[in-house]
């Protein structure tokens, strides 16, 4: 039996989004080191980093936004589960999330401007679909 076979869907985007966030740093991590060399990251770091380029600076700004947004995700998730409240709104919403932070990884590296916001946005819509979705019923 798999260990995700009593799992709800939004535990599994919550699982999903935290793999998502070692891949990002991961991914940044390996493009500091390239740009300013392994004495640098196993030193204490007191001097002034080397830049990262364009595209390593973009990765490092994707990662701190993803650190911004995922423990509020993980929070209304964890709610969700504890209040066992499951509707299509808190599955959607997960699904929304991750799925946007996917696309946003890559469209900022990039630089795709006007998508890249658009895949921000619905990530952050998944937020608020599963905020309400445990809305407390009047």
């Amino acid at each position: 039996m798999h260990p995700f076979d009593f799992a709800t869907p939004e535990i599994r985007m919550l699982w999903a989004s935290a793999v998502l966030g070692l891949v990002q740093l991961m991914i940044a991590f390996l493009f500091s080191i390239g740009a300013r060399g392994m004495p640098w990251a196993l030193g204490a770091r007191d001097e002034s980093a080397a830049p990262v380029g364009k595209v390593g600076a973009r990765l490092e700004r994707a990662y701190r936004n993803y650190l911004e947004t995922f423990p509020i995700f993980a929070a209304l998730v964890l709610i969700a589960n504890g209040m066992d409240r499951h509707t299509s709104s808190t599955v959607w919403g997960a699904q929304l999330y991750f799925y946007g932070r996917v696309l946003y990884v890559p469209l900022y590296a990039f630089g795709i401007p006007l998508v890249r916001s658009i895949a921000f946005t619905a990530a952050m819509a998944g937020i608020v679909v599963i905020l309400l979705g445990i809305w407390p019923a009047t």
